[in-house]
């Protein structure tokens, strides 16, 4: 599948996976659908509709899935297979290139979509192009996400707003950020275009302790 500025890759494929994945790592972490949903603190049957492919995971729901189930973000990419890890491969087996036309991509509420830079899945850095349709947000207004790791990024195309803790940094294109990812945060598209990013986060589980936090 291929959209102008948009993802690309089967797009589909991966996103129907995806609900299978965090199912059958669900079941290998002996937690029922209510233990999930309170580590994660969302509904019951929002984890059950996830995991049916009935809805899509926020941003921050997508992270604090993860974190309880000891996954990293990468894990969630190589969903085509549900349950099981990627394939140990020989020194030098992949090629270092990630090509546009086959690249992984995952769509998460509100249309927001991660493409994975990286050739194969990587224990150590989430290397993403994160696109926000207009008034997408990584979270409610009411919330905010923290995580383990260090955050940068570089707007493409649009304008991002990231709240972190209780001050929101406008990010223009050409502009980049830098931000410790365990600091209470949020990130939406400012405008009436689509914010796009080349985003990096290093250490993600340097902290394992975060989640979705709701403000007033």
């Amino acid at each position: 599948m291929s959209r102008a500025g948009g993802p690309v890759g089967d797009l589909e494929n991966v996103a129907e996976a995806l609900g299978s994945r965090i199912r059958a790592e669900r079941l290998r972490a002996e937690l029922s659908v209510r233990g999930l949903a309170a580590r994660t603190g969302v509904s019951p049957s929002l984890v059950s509709q996830i995991e049916r492919g009935l809805a899509t995971p926020s941003v921050a729901t997508l992270w604090s899935i993860a974190r309880e189930l000891g996954l990293s973000i990468a894990d969630l990419f190589d969903g085509a297979e549900p349950g099981s890890a990627p394939a140990a491969r020989p020194a030098g087996a992949v090629s270092p290139l990630q090509s546009r036309s086959d690249r992984r991509a995952i769509t998460l509420a509100g249309g927001v979509t991660w493409e994975r830079l990286t050739p194969a899945h990587d224990e150590e850095v989430d290397f993403l192009v994160v696109s926000y349709p207009v008034g997408a947000a990584s979270c409610p207004p009411d919330s905010v996400n923290t995580h383990g790791g260090l955050e940068f990024g570089y707007v493409l195309s649009g304008t991002l707003g990231v709240r972190i803790d209780n001050e929101e940094v406008v990010v223009r294109a050409n502009d980049s950020i830098a931000f410790d990812a365990t600091r209470p945060h949020r990130l939406r598209a400012i405008g009436d275009e689509p914010a796009r990013a080349i985003w990096l986060v290093i250490n993600r589980r340097g902290d394992p302790r975060g989640g979705v936090l709701r403000v007033r």
